[in-house]
């Protein structure tokens, strides 16, 4: 049988889908190019854009004209949203929601779960890890689901409550990835920093696990929510541990008025104290600083040019973060911020998302510049371009040098 995968979307579901494979391999089936006739036709989709629906639609009636009399298989964010709708398209077989997602491959292979397996400790939750993106990293899904319910997020609806599996199955697939070679593991979820809230465990037990494991040389945190990256956690990692001076925190919006509206658990108080906390605990003279990506939501209803000002002027003034990930508000059906009257014209987002874009580079240019003369490690990794190899540092600096195989998935020493 021969089977071809598509995904879109977040990490997550990049470590999702890679599961899949892995299961479908050690089945014996051929993964097969996702532009080729394939016996199945599984496709990951996303739900947080319009346009990432739109994208999974056309993937769905791609491999349908590709091979009619193939079985399409949908899982993801849009399938658990938008089941009967997906359903009803030509040739899906088979739409799994957030709930049925560890019994897909069971499923799809023998028609039926399989009696008898081992089941996750948590119901609807299932482990998960991407297999070496670059030979190098690998994805590891450490937890699921969301109880935050924010105004414009359909997350909640699309992937469950927050829950996730105990910190020994974490670590098993921590010790599998090691066994592959990996030497970094970036940890993701829905929201990270809740792990444990269904199991009694806490993330800062977590991390101190993981970083008992042999063979990971790095660890990375994904996205953390500012009010769950504690002092506590944030102590222990600048105690001398393999996590990285790397840190992803959505911040949203940088004007409290926006984040009360929509309900966000900080305010940018809060948020700005914790980077501070960071710096302070992680910073010191003559060695790497912390890079800070930043995700924020621009043209959220009500957000007037004053009101995104403030969200422009926090990131400029105060936070200059490394990274700002920009993202245009996509109204969801369903929330509580898709029935809100003072919606923003579509034209006004573009163009707060091209000057917040344009700040982000002036910030990046300006933390690589600050870093100059620092020595750092870095990751080498596998692919090649105009005869240079590339790899990051621990604090997410990209650089490059002349291509050497003995390099690769090997941790180097340079000055920046």
């Amino acid at each position: 049988m021969k089977i071809a995968f598509t995904t879109l979307g977040c990490k997550l579901n990049y470590a999702e889908t890679s599961t899949y494979e892995r299961g479908f391999v050690a089945a014996g089936w051929e993964v097969v190019p996702w532009t080729a006739r394939a016996d199945v036709y599984l496709i990951n989709t996303c739900a947080v854009t319009e346009t990432a629906e739109k994208k999974s639609r056309n993937l769905i009636r791609r491999a349908y004209k590709t091979a009619p009399e193939a079985r399409i298989v949908v899982t993801g964010c849009y399938a658990q949203l938008r089941q009967a709708e997906l359903q009803a398209m030509n040739g899906v077989w088979r739409v799994f929601g957030a709930e049925e997602k560890k019994q897909l491959v069971d499923v799809v292979i023998h028609g039926q779960p399989q009696p008898g397996k081992r089941e996750d400790a948590i119901a609807g939750t299932f482990g998960a890890y991407s297999s070496g993106e670059e030979r190098t990293r690998s994805f590891l899904k450490v937890q699921d689901g969301c109880d935050n319910f924010c105004a414009y997020c359909t997350v909640p609806y699309a992937r469950g409550r927050s829950r996730n599996i105990p910190i020994c199955e974490v670590v098993k697939m921590a010790r599998d990835i090691a066994a592959q070679g990996v030497k970094e593991v970036v940890l993701t979820g829905v929201n990270t920093g809740d792990f444990g809230r269904t199991t009694g465990e806490s993330f800062l037990d977590l991390l101190k696990a993981l970083n008992e494991v042999d063979g990971i040389e790095r660890f990375r945190i994904s996205s953390i929510e500012p009010n769950l990256i504690t002092p506590e956690i944030i102590d222990w990692i600048a105690s001398g541990t393999k996590f990285q001076r790397h840190f992803h925190i959505p911040l949203q919006s940088g004007s409290d008025t926006l984040l009360r509206r929509v309900g966000r658990r900080y305010d940018t108080a809060l948020f700005a104290s914790r980077i501070d906390y960071i710096r302070k605990a992680l910073e010191r003279p003559g060695e790497p600083l912390v890079f800070f990506g930043i995700d924020v939501i621009v043209g959220l209803p009500s957000e007037t040019e004053e009101l995104f000002m403030e969200t422009y002027n926090f990131l400029k003034d105060r936070i200059r973060p490394a990274f700002i990930h920009v993202f245009p508000y996509s109204r969801r059906p369903g929330t509580r911020a898709a029935e809100w009257k003072d919606q923003v014209q579509d034209s006004l987002k573009t163009e707060r998302v091209a000057r917040l874009e344009a700040l982000s580079e002036q910030l990046h240019a300006e933390f690589v510049a600050a870093n100059k003369g620092i020595a750092e490690t870095v990751l080498w990794e596998s692919s090649v371009k105009n005869g240079l190899m590339g790899g990051y540092t621990g604090n997410y600096i990209r650089v490059e040098k002349p291509y050497d195989p003995a390099s690769v998935n090997q941790l180097e020493e340079v000055v920046l």
